[in-house]
């Protein structure tokens, strides 16, 4: 039996390879015109008409009627009912997977968001104050299934950072409520949330409505819709990222069960048809295991379709000349997440610049990351791994910095800014310097 559709397998020896190497990759960010148009349209209508336009485009994207925006709110004791209510083994797998996430945040915090300062010899004090934000909102995709892992990712980071007001946006097609979600919300310090979705969820955290309370930064993951509205409201709020299709690189010796790798690059093929899942090995026997691996197994996969398509768009095997040429292509490519399967993956680890995320060694399935590692899944997408970082608590803080200068220290930087304020025409810049210069 054959794989409904192959990854395109490539060599870099080939003389085609950089031309083939590029098509595999390339991904347009750019919306389909009708999408932005009608997302447009929504925004500006939740901007004019607050709660009534939410109501209207829940029933009619969600099918959910509802008399008012009280019927759409989650309160606190539905999100304990819905935690309380879970069997004892998803509730102490969630609780579990909270722990970690904010046990790893914690330790984030105390290494790059605290406040700090530090005085001069002349006894000027220069710091920064890192405070969080005062209202965040948090998206949940809810649509094709239920994510309570985005909840954990989104809400505990913002909650270490100290933000009080977490308010959650999660669409209930049809009004039906994913018990999973909801406990998430309670473990996860979530203060309010509301059953809406699409742009008109984000319209209504940017702006406010009488319900929903503007926020001052949305994060969270969404369909094409969600997207482009996070990318047009991003200025009046702030914004995590614009994701793209999710994906995952893998690089290998050769040592790790090939179906262990299959069933790797199978794990964000299953996402959708545009997620892509490379491998990148020197070894061409193994390429060769990988691929007899996929065929065996892929046929048991619920999600068989839509890893078959994923893989034929956009996956790829290619034979690399060493372990180092990987590393440089990986580099390139910038992955969401980055596996090393190798037998000594701290080898490679100093050469790979540009991951969302790495995964070191057989045994650190992708997996994990997404679910309980600890490490926030939320991670950044088509090559913007080379400028952007993972969700983090440093996303739910600001800093403000502060300057303190002593009657000393007016007299040198007084000196020093008056003459660069004279060279930039700013002669009210250099007089206010000036006036604070003793006179001989």
């Amino acid at each position: 039996m054959q794989l409904l559709a192959a990854p395109a397998r490539l060599s870099t020896v080939s003389a085609t390879f950089e031309q083939d190497f590029a098509a595999r990759l390339h991904w347009s960010a750019e919306q389909d015109a009708a999408i932005e148009q009608r997302v447009a349209d929504i925004l500006a209508d939740v901007r004019e008409r607050g709660d009534a336009a939410v109501l209207e485009y829940t029933a009619r994207f969600d099918g959910l009627q509802a008399p008012g925006m009280a019927a759409l709110e989650l309160t606190q004791a539905e999100l304990k009912a819905a935690h309380d209510g879970l069997p004892a083994a998803q509730r102490e797998a969630l609780a579990a997977a909270a722990d970690r996430v904010r046990r790893y945040h914690e330790a984030q915090k105390k290494a790059c968001g605290e406040s700090w300062s530090y005085r001069d010899e002349d006894g000027t004090l220069l710091g920064q104050k890192v405070t969080p934000l005062d209202r965040v909102g948090i998206y949940v995709p809810g649509g094709k299934a239920a994510y309570p892992s985005s909840v954990l990712m989104n809400a505990i980071p913002a909650q270490v950072a100290g933000v009080p007001e977490i308010v959650m946006m999660v669409p209930t097609p049809g009004g039906e409520k994913n018990p999973l979600v909801l406990a998430a919300a309670y473990l996860a310090g979530v203060t309010r949330g509301f059953t809406v979705g699409g742009a008109q969820a984000v319209a209504a955290l940017a702006w406010g409505t009488a319900t929903v309370p503007r926020v001052d930064k949305i994060t969270g993951p969404g369909n094409a819709y969600v997207a482009s509205a996070k990318k047009r409201v991003f200025g009046q709020v702030g914004i995590d990222m614009i994701a793209g299709p999710s994906e995952i690189l893998v690089l290998a010796d050769g040592s790790t069960p090939a179906d262990w790798v299959a069933m790797d690059l199978f794990s964000q093929a299953e996402h959708d048809e545009l997620a892509q899942s490379i491998l990148l090995c020197p070894d061409a026997a193994y390429i060769d295991a990988v691929l007899a691996a996929m065929q065996r197994l892929l046929p048991a996969l619920p999600r068989a379709g839509i890893i078959a398509r994923s893989l034929a768009g956009r996956g790829a095997m290619i034979h690399t000349r060493s372990m180092e040429e990987a590393c440089a292509l990986s580099n390139r490519i910038a992955p969401e997440h980055l596996e090393i399967s190798s037998r000594d993956p701290h080898r490679w680890e100093p050469l790979l610049r540009h991951a969302g995320a790495i995964f070191l060694g057989a045994w650190t399935t992708e997996s994990l990351g997404d679910y309980c590692a600890g490490p926030n899944h939320v991670l950044p997408t088509s090559g913007t791994a080379r400028f952007s970082s993972p969700l983090g608590v440093y996303d739910f803080q600001k800093r403000t910095s502060l300057i303190e200068v002593s009657e000393q220290g007016a007299q040198r930087l007084g000196r020093i800014a008056s003459v660069l304020a004279h060279g930039e025409g700013l002669q009210a810049h250099a007089r206010a310097a000036e006036l604070r210069l003793k006179r001989d």
